[in-house]
């Protein structure tokens, strides 16, 4: 009896301490990552950068499931929108990654002041892109539905869509930029909690503006971008606000901002790198669109349904991967090589876990998912093919995710764009193009390249990691 007592008080003292761990993973913590467990610092970025990305996967999931009762046009027109607005996420995506790489590489020098400058001068370099693409995107709504293969009808009909996307994109820059410093700080519980409020917006406005409830206009799928384009302004001024209030690692004034031009080289040197790997990677997802798109509008509507529902999951497996890129930034920062390494290589067990998991779901019961959001059948058959043929791959893809993250997190951005030159460019765009039109001779050809693609980038990645230079970049 007295071992039972035993054993149950110590399950219950680990049921406690875990609690303990997630209450403070959420609130936020002043953990030195550079020290103490492994499990522990993996939990405390982990769980909010993981619920970060996936409050920034709900919005692509919320705007789906109303437009979705919108017809295949309106979802075709989103899907075409997303597919090129996709190249404002590589320039996004790269410039958070070199801020969160310079700034956690900073915070492990114990070098605050210095994390503070990265974080002013990115803010620049995030106001000047911001003005020029939202002015072009705004300018040019029609030329880009009309070269992504819209008919005359869905453009004249829901091109206001894709014309307050563009003008709103700055919003989306500033998201990923500004939670680029709260990650590369350790702030993880912030950018969570901004995600948080931004999609509760969206949430309440998309119904609202597409559907004309209570005294909103009624919007159609302008509505959706309109609503969305709110939740995320919302978003970049609470972030603002909380790096000049002095509340996080990273104490921003006014002096920051003002422009060093060896700062702002270093910030570009390090994020070309990073926006040239994911504008590899979804510069290849717009041409394979473009061959879905040859198939017709439901074909390209199941494939985007498909792809909000993967992004759902992918997101937060990325967040899970973002936690290795700070801790392996804050630990090189720190000198200690080999604890950074031992974070990559448990993060990858977590996530090909995670994934995998996923993965059976989705084999599992497809049908059953694709049908809340649809009920045409054209639809859900693409959209089931689609969810089934890269659910193969989500395993080596977790992987994959954390290898390139861990490269990132070190700041050498260089070694993932040449992978994906070589996995998307090289390897899985011809191999679409040749399985859609010559082999299968429909969508489910570009299916295939794309597990194939995925899979050949993880495998490359994990001969280029145990090589050990990225150890010794300097940044």
């Amino acid at each position: 009896m007295s071992g039972i007592t035993v054993a149950l008080r110590y399950a219950w003292r680990r049921i406690l301490a875990s609690f303990v761990i997630v209450r403070e993973a959420l609130v936020g913590t002043d953990q030195d990552f550079t020290q103490g467990p492994y499990n522990r610092a993996i939990i405390l970025l982990a769980i909010p950068m993981m619920l970060e990305m996936l409050m920034e996967s709900v919005f692509a999931v919320v705007d789906i499931f109303f437009v979705s009762r919108l017809g295949a046009d309106a979802v075709a027109t989103l899907g075409m929108t997303e597919a090129v607005i996709t190249l404002l996420y590589a320039v996004a995506i790269g410039l958070s990654m070199a801020v969160t790489a310079l700034v956690a590489r900073r915070i492990g020098e114990r070098d605050p002041e210095g994390a503070a400058v990265v974080a002013g001068q990115a803010l620049i370099i995030g106001f000047v892109l911001s003005v020029v693409i939202s002015t072009a995107g705004y300018v040019y709504a029609e030329d880009i539905l009309r070269l992504m293969g819209a008919t005359p009808d869905v453009i004249a009909t829901h091109a206001g869509y894709t014309r307050v996307m563009f003008g709103g994109c700055g919003s989306i820059l500033f998201l990923f930029l500004l939670n680029g410093i709260f990650r590369g700080a350790g702030d993880a519980s912030i950018a969570m909690r901004v995600l948080w409020i931004a999609n509760g917006i969206n949430i309440v406005l998309d119904p609202c503006l597409i559907f004309g409830l209570g005294p909103f206009p009624e919007l159609g799928l302008t509505g959706a971008a309109v609503a969305t384009t709110t939740g995320r302004s919302i978003g970049v001024a609470l972030q603002l606000y909380y790096l000049f209030n002095r509340t996080t690692r990273v104490a921003l004034s006014p002096r920051h901002t003002i422009p060093r031009s060896d700062e702002i080289m270093r910030i570009a040197q390090v994020s070309t790198g990073g926006i040239m790997q994911y504008f590899i990677a979804t510069s290849s997802w717009v041409f394979l669109v473009r061959i879905i798109a040859s198939y017709g509008s439901s074909a390209v509507a199941g494939y985007t349904i498909a792809i909000r529902i993967i992004d759902f999951i992918i997101l937060p497996a990325w967040g899970l991967s973002n936690a290795a890129a700070t801790l392996v930034g804050q630990n090189l920062g720190a000198g200690q090589p080999r604890r950074a390494e031992r974070f990559v290589r448990d993060v990858a067990i977590y996530n090909f876990v995670f994934m995998m998991a996923v993965a059976i779901v989705f084999l599992a019961i497809p049908d059953e998912i694709i049908a809340l959001f649809t009920s045409e059948q054209d639809i859900v058959a693409h959209a089931v093919s689609c969810l089934r043929w890269l659910s193969y791959g989500f395993g080596l893809f977790a992987i994959g995710l954390v290898l390139n993250q861990a490269f990132n997190g070190a700041g050498d951005t260089m070694t993932p764009t040449k992978i994906n030159i070589v996995a998307f460019w090289c390897t899985q765009l011809p191999l679409a193009y040749w399985l859609a039109n010559d082999v299968v001779r429909g969508p489910e050809g570009v299916y295939i390249a794309i597990l194939i693609g995925e899979s050949l980038m993880t495998v490359i990645a994990y001969g280029v990691f145990r090589t050990g230079r990225w150890k010794l970049v300097h940044v």
